[in-house]
């Protein structure tokens, strides 16, 4: 008998060695090493919201955060990587909301709509301004308009790439306001802020925490805002609705994962990134930088972009090439 129980016993340690009782005895608990968080634009407001998180999250997350830029092609080059890594927890990113509800609209790309990755988390809102050389001539909303309706096709206006909100923001002004400037796109307000400064470009459509350095610098001027009411951090200046043009889209940041991610490992990751979104260590760049901590869990952000990517279908004529 004892004999009998000693073979039983070695028999049901080897299986459970196999991982063939039960997943729950086997499974290594998450995280077990760093996770990579990815986002797609260098410098500027994503790179202080990325690795402001990353920070804050040192106090709330086992393991280290590690921050990585993958720029190009208006931010999806970064989603498109988060979107097919493996579901395990080790490769999330952060999720602009053009980049994932009007860029898999105009090209072809690993992902569409949210059914295609999982939504972990909004953080942000990030309103949007309009912005100038503080040498340049201008210094409203009106004064540009007048100079853009006088000398067509000569001003250049930055955005942070085709299909971005700044992008659609500037292209609804020309329709509105019936003007013409050249479009230039950048990969992000690290390289665009310093070709307004530089003289490459005649106005840039950004953040307002991507100009303000060189705003308190002396060195750019803000002339307007893509918002429903004044920016606090530029109370004097008009929102494009006081002048006239009803232009108030504006911009949100999500962490998104691959598809299929574990239920266990979105709420690891919700938890301890919503923690950190309460500390200071993410709460004062974010605020320093003009943004707006707005929290949403999973459900919810899947809901907002889901009702996004549907609506944002009829800004495809607007970035669609026109015929010469």
């Amino acid at each position: 008998m004892r004999k009998g129980f000693s073979v039983v016993m070695v028999f049901v340690s080897l299986v459970a060695g196999m991982g063939l009782i039960s997943p729950s005895i086997t499974k290594a608990a998450y995280p077990e090493m760093a996770v990579t968080f990815i986002h797609g634009f260098p410098g500027g407001v994503t790179e202080i919201t990325s690795r402001s998180l990353a920070e804050a999250a040192k106090k709330y997350f086992p393991k280290p955060i590690v921050v990585v830029c993958r720029p190009g092609a208006a931010g999806t080059i970064g989603a498109a990587e988060v979107i097919q890594s493996k579901p395990d927890g080790y490769t999330i990113g952060l999720g602009p909301v053009a980049v994932l509800t009007v860029q898999p609209h105009r090209t072809k790309l690993p992902y569409g709509s949210p059914d295609d990755y999982t939504p972990i988390m909004k953080l942000v809102n990030i309103p949007l301004c309009l912005s100038v050389k503080s040498t340049a001539p201008w210094k409203t909303i009106q004064e540009f308009i007048a100079y853009a309706k006088a000398n067509p096709g000569k001003l250049r206006v930055g955005h942070p790439g085709i299909g971005t909100i700044p992008h659609l923001d500037i292209e609804l002004l020309k329709m509105t306001a019936k003007i013409d400037f050249i479009s230039v796109p950048f990969a992000g307000g690290g390289e665009s802020v310093p070709a307004l400064v530089g003289g490459h470009i005649d106005a840039v459509s950004q953040h307002p925490g991507d100009v303000l350095p060189q705003v308190q610098a002396g060195n750019v001027r803000v002339i307007g805002v893509f918002e429903e009411k004044r920016n606090p951090l530029f109370p004097d200046v008009q929102t494009f609705r006081e002048a006239g043009y009803d232009i108030t889209l504006a911009v949100y940041y999500t962490v998104i994962g691959p598809k299929g991610l574990p239920p266990h490992i979105v709420s690891t990751l919700h938890d301890a990134f919503k923690k950190s979104m309460g500390d200071p260590a993410f709460i004062k760049p974010i605020e320093a930088g003009g943004l707006i901590i707005s929290y949403e869990g999973p459900e919810a952000t899947k809901k907002r972009l889901m009702g996004d990517y549907e609506r944002n279908k009829k800004f495809i004529d607007i970035l669609r090439p026109k015929a010469k």
